[in-house]
Parts: structure tokens; C-alpha cells; sequence
């Protein structure tokens, strides 16, 4: 596999209308950090860095950044995106040795049909879609391909399902995570048709009840004024 190689140069001045000029030439505002080098803002190929966030590695493609004459091997750490446009906002790069093991996140990925979909009509859910692992930068997968065929409702596949070489790579998440599962498909219980029709027919409570308390209370109201009456006297 041909090296990649990013395009960048120093970014001298900061601030929001700075970043924003840079953007309009095509590049991207980054940071690069770690390793044994100092921090140092930067601005790359802005088509460059999303080639590599389509690629295959995503992410995690390890790449050659090139300052002027000073190539670093490096990573995407992370990145922002502009939620309307889709334009890359700013981007975060992780200087790597490859002699030195590193954590990053690799995507999990499903293949087959679960048997618990096919036959028992249940129902196939995606609970976890990455895992963190630790690794060489060299052994970094680009996925972890799992087969969901033998799954029946109330199976899960967990993060300790994963196979991998133990002696290159560690499994950092909790192995009992549920990475995905069939399920029963949940419907709301419908009430017969009987009792439907018996609730339609149950009357209401009588209004006249209710005025009939009322005129209790109104006659009781109009003794009320007589009784005085009858004192007077």
C-alpha cells in the first residue's frame, strides 16, 4: 500500500475570520500534538483529510504529514464538521511512533441473517457499532467482522466474542458489552372485540345525579332564610 501523503503548512494568525479565510483556499484548520514534538496549529488539504475519513481505515489511516521539508508519521484524532454544509470545520492530528502501542476505536461490522429473524420473526438489533482496542500502529484493523447466522432470539454477540491475535491486539472494552442481539418484536396487546364493545355500552354517570345534589343543596339554601324568619316572628 502506496503511503499517504498530507500537504500542510504552519498557520500563523488565529481566531474565527482567520479560520475562515483559511477555508476558502481549500484548506482545513488542524492541530497537531503528542509524540515527542510540541503542539503546532496548522492548515491541511482540506480534500486530502476527507479522502481519508471515506477510506476503507477511515480514522484510523496512518498517514505522513508534510511541513515544508519535515515529514511525522500521524493519525486523525478527531474532527469537526459543519452539521449543514458537511465541510470540515477543523481537524485534530495525533502524532504516532510505530514502534509504540496506541488505543483508537475500530468499527464492528455484521454480516448473515440471524436465524431468530428468519424463523421466529424476531427482531435484529445494532447495540455497539465500535470497540477500543490497543495495538500497534501497524496492526490496526480496519473492522471487526462478525457473523450473526446462529443468533436466536434472546442471543447476543458481546465485545469477548471478537477473535483476535492476543499477543497484537487487546480488547479494551468491557468484554460483557452487547454488541448486537435478537429480540421479540414488542406490539401493544389489543383488548378483544367483547370488551371493546362492553366499554362502549357501560353508561355514563346520570347528570341528573349530580343536579339532584344540587337542588338538595339549593333547597336547603332556601329553608335557610325561612327558619330566620320564623325567629323574628
Amino acid at each position: 500500500m502506496d503511503q499517504i501523503i498530507v500537504e500542510a503548512s504552519p498557520r500563523e494568525t488565529r481566531g474565527k475570520n482567520a479560520a475562515r479565510r483559511v477555508r476558502l483556499t481549500g484548506q482545513v484548520p488542524a492541530v497537531i500534538y503528542g509524540g515527542k514534538g510540541k503542539s503546532q496549529a496548522l492548515e491541511i488539504n482540506a480534500k486530502q483529510v476527507a479522502a481519508i475519513l471515506r477510506s476503507a481505515s477511515g480514522h484510523n489511516t496512518i498517514f505522513k504529514i508534510k511541513i515544508k521539508d519535515d515529514e511525522q508519521t500521524a493519525i486523525l484524532k478527531d474532527w469537526l464538521v459543519d452539521p449543514v454544509k458537511g465541510h470540515l470545520l477543523h481537524v485534530d492530528l495525533l502524532r504516532i511512533a510505530m514502534d509504540v502501542r496506541m488505543h483508537v476505536k475500530v468499527p464492528v461490522h455484521t454480516f448473515g441473517e440471524a436465524q431468530g429473524v428468519k424463523l421466529q420473526g424476531g427482531v435484529f438489533e445494532i447495540v455497539t457499532r465500535e470497540v477500543e482496542i490497543e495495538c500497534l500502529p501497524s496492526d490496526i484493523p480496519t473492522e471487526f467482522r462478525m457473523d450473526i447466522s446462529g443468533l436466536m432470539i434472546g442471543m447476543q454477540l458481546r465485545a469477548s466474542d471478537i477473535q483476535v491475535d492476543p499477543a497484537k491486539i487487546k480488547i479494551l472494552t468491557d468484554p460483557t458489552r452487547v454488541l448486537s442481539h435478537v429480540v421479540t418484536l414488542r406490539v401493544e396487546e389489543e383488548k378483544p372485540v367483547e370488551a371493546v364493545a362492553a366499554e362502549a355500552a357501560t353508561p355514563a354517570e346520570p347528570e341528573v345525579i349530580k343536579k339532584g345534589k344540587k337542588d338538595e343543596e339549593g333547597e336547603e339554601g332556601e329553608q335557610a332564610p325561612a327558619a330566620e324568619k320564623e325567629k323574628k316572628k
